[in-house]
């Protein structure tokens, strides 16, 4: 076997193997980890908690010197508290979640539909070759 193939056989199984700390921690809880797609803005909270921090850093950046960046930056950092995540959460869970399970619908309703099945019959073209 090459390389290839075995790096591709590895690749394929090793998911199986994967364990993390914090899912055995979650499991002993009684809950599940879902993983969410890395840097999807709506569906993670954490992207629009750093939204809304470099939103504060550019709207109150005025001389763009690396040490007041770093000052704005620890000021938004400070600016977000609990009640603020929880409102991130809530409205993920309220607003975004629903939109996305909807979405998902439709688009395996268009998929369906696009589906092109061939058999023998419906292999002539309604289109002239001259």
């Amino acid at each position: 076997m090459v390389k290839a193939e075995s790096l591709s056989i590895v690749k394929h199984h090793k998911t199986e193997y994967e364990t993390y700390i914090v899912d055995d921690m979650a499991q002993a809880a009684g809950h599940k980890v879902l993983r969410l797609p890395p840097y999807h803005c709506e569906l993670n909270p954490i992207e629009l908690v750093w939204a809304q921090v470099k939103g504060f850093v550019a709207s109150q950046n005025k001389s763009f010197k690396l040490a007041e960046i770093k000052g704005l930056f620890e000021r938004a950092i400070q600016n977000i508290g609990a009640e603020k995540w929880h409102r991130i959460v809530q409205h993920v869970e309220q607003v975004v979640e629903p939109k996305m399970w909807e979405m998902d619908v439709f688009s395996e309703d268009a998929v369906e539909r696009l589906i092109i099945n061939l058999d023998e019959e419906s292999s002539s073209s309604n289109y002239s070759s001259d």
